[in-house]
C-alpha cells in the first residue's frame, strides 16, 4: 500500500523516457504504488490542465513532478501557469530537473513550487534521489488530500 493517499495521482511532466521509467521505478522500490501519468512534453501538460476540455478539471488530489526543460513549453512556464491558475494554485509541484544553477532554483521558488531535487546525471545517483523523493513522500502531508 502507497505512503500518499490513494486517491493522489502522481501527474509527471517529464520529456525524456529513460528518466520517466527511473523515476516510476524507483518510486514503486520506495513503496509508492500511485497512478501516474505522464505526459512527456510543455504543450499536453498545459493542455491537461487548462485545454478547452479540461476547463471544469479538478485536480485536487494531484502531485506534480515536473521537469524544467522540455519540448514546446518549458516547465517554468507550466510552473507559473499552475500557481496563478485559482484551480491549480495549491497542488504541489516538485521540480525534478538537472538544473543546478542557484538563480534557477531561486526563479522555481519564487515561482511557487514546493520542493526543488536535482536530478544526478549519473544511474546510480539518480535512482537514489528517486529512492528518497519516495521516501519524503512517504511523510509528508499534502494540501487537501
Amino acid at each position: 500500500m502507497s505512503p500518499l493517499p490513494e486517491a493522489c495521482t502522481i501527474i509527471m511532466i517529464e520529456d525524456d523516457p529513460g528518466h520517466a521509467l527511473l523515476i516510476c521505478r524507483n518510486l514503486e522500490r520506495a513503496g509508492i504504488s500511485n497512478p501516474v501519468l505522464h505526459l512527456d512534453d510543455g504543450k499536453k501538460a498545459i493542455d491537461y490542465f487548462f485545454g478547452e476540455g479540461n476547463l471544469g478539471l479538478k485536480h485536487d488530489n494531484a502531485l506534480i513532478l515536473l521537469d524544467l526543460n522540455l519540448p514546446l513549453i518549458d516547465g517554468y512556464e507550466i510552473l507559473r501557469r499552475l500557481k496563478e491558475d485559482a484551480r491549480t494554485k495549491r497542488i504541489p509541484v516538485i521540480i525534478l530537473t538537472t538544473t543546478d544553477n542557484p538563480k534557477e532554483i531561486d526563479r522555481c521558488y519564487a515561482l511557487g513550487c514546493n520542493v526543488y531535487i536535482v536530478k544526478p546525471v549519473e544511474y546510480d545517483g539518480f535512482s537514489e534521489a528517486i529512492r528518497k523523493l519516495g521516501l519524503m513522500l512517504a511523510v509528508v502531508k499534502l494540501p487537501g488530500i
